[in-house]
């Protein structure tokens, strides 16, 4: 059997750069390298792209002292990759692309284009899913015509903070404190805040603006974090559901990534008719982004009435020990080398169709 070379792209820009140099180190261990030649690349944090050689170089972060330079080219005659060394140049055929980036210019559709445009097949959501699914306003959008209840909110621009007085006074004639602070384009919880006076909506506004120019305000849902996480394409599958236990108040960055005592608990104890209600509205909304290939769907049941209220939609989410998408497919009995081969394969199968 010929191997078959594939990418592997983590790092990134994005706030959430170290999140995806982890993720990508689990993934990379979990692909058949009976099948495929790794071809590993790290775009550091000022968007240089540099060939990696091992994963003990991404854990070490000795990858950032890497001499050799690869980039996708965009010419789709060259399918694939470009690598840059003593002044030469060396081409080398992609037949697949992973790219294990979380956040801005890795899950927004940016690097989806560069795919597109360059001929490759890649795992996981397009252009438009990615796009629209990074940008919380747009996503919520798109939920609102489902009729699946998430919650209330109100936009802010940056152009709307000349007056935070206006800002402030819409925001509290239509929503109560406390009041979560989201930036529209940001991951892994960056910039949100919660607020629970004037004072604290202006700070948490300009904490938000600092990630994006585009902010939510929302309200405040008093009930559990239940997620749920989907795999497949045109015929996408729900997993059984998890529970995030936040040992802060919310489960921002630090409490995700830095807390020990943040947990996540598979098959949490919830009510089977509030459990298929997670899943199926977990397929719709992955369906109505037009998700392909995997997806992390987030959810609160509000503690008083059971409902199910929506929160965001992840189309790349983390791969990391603590992770909830490869826990909930574990659970199923898909192992990590199965999932992974399984979410390679519907790359393969999204170009043909």
């Amino acid at each position: 059997m010929t191997k078959k070379n594939i990418a592997v792209i983590f790092g990134g820009k994005s706030s959430e750069h170290e999140v995806s140099c982890v993720s990508a180190v689990t993934v990379i261990e979990n692909i058949d390298t009976d099948a495929y030649n790794l071809i590993l690349l790290g775009i550091t944090k000022e968007g240089k792209w540099l060939k990696v050689d091992s994963t003990k170089q991404i854990t070490s972060g000795e990858w950032y002292n890497s001499k050799t330079s690869a980039v996708i080219s965009p010419d789709a005659s060259h399918k694939g990759i470009l690598v840059l060394k003593d002044d030469k140049v060396e081409k080398i055929t992609i037949d697949v692309a992973f790219p294990v980036l979380h956040g801005l210019n890795g899950e927004d559709g940016t690097i989806q284009g560069l795919f597109e445009l360059a001929g490759i097949p890649y795992v996981g959501c397009g252009v438009l899913a990615s796009s629209v699914s990074m940008d919380k306003l747009y996503t919520k959008i798109i939920v609102d015509a489902l009729q699946i209840r998430q919650a209330k909110y109100v936009a802010v621009l940056k152009s709307d903070m000349k007056d935070v007085s206006e800002v402030v006074a819409k925001v509290e004639a239509t929503l109560a404190y406390p009041v979560f602070i989201k930036p529209s384009n940001a991951g892994s919880s960056q910039g949100v805040s919660k607020a629970h006076n004037r004072e604290e909506l202006i700070v948490g506004l300009e904490l938000a603006m600092k990630h994006d120019r585009k902010v939510l305000v929302e309200e405040n849902i008093v009930g559990r974090e239940i997620e749920c996480a989907i795999l497949g394409g045109s015929e996408p599958k729900a997993s059984g559901v998890g529970e995030i236990l936040a040992a802060a108040d919310f489960y921002d960055y630090d409490a995700k990534y830095n807390n020990a005592e943040s947990r996540t608990v598979i098959s949490p104890d919830l009510p089977k008719e509030v459990e298929e209600k997670v899943r199926e509205s977990a397929v719709r909304i992955f369906k109505a982004v037009d998700g392909y290939g995997l997806s992390r769907v987030d959810f609160f049941v509000e503690n008083e009435t059971n409902d199910v209220v929506f929160n965001e939609i992840n189309t790349l989410p983390g791969f990391t020990s603590i992770s909830m998408y490869p826990m909930l497919w574990e659970a199923k009995g898909i192992s990590k080398k199965t999932l992974v081969e399984k979410i390679i394969q519907s790359a393969y199968v999204r170009k043909g169709e």
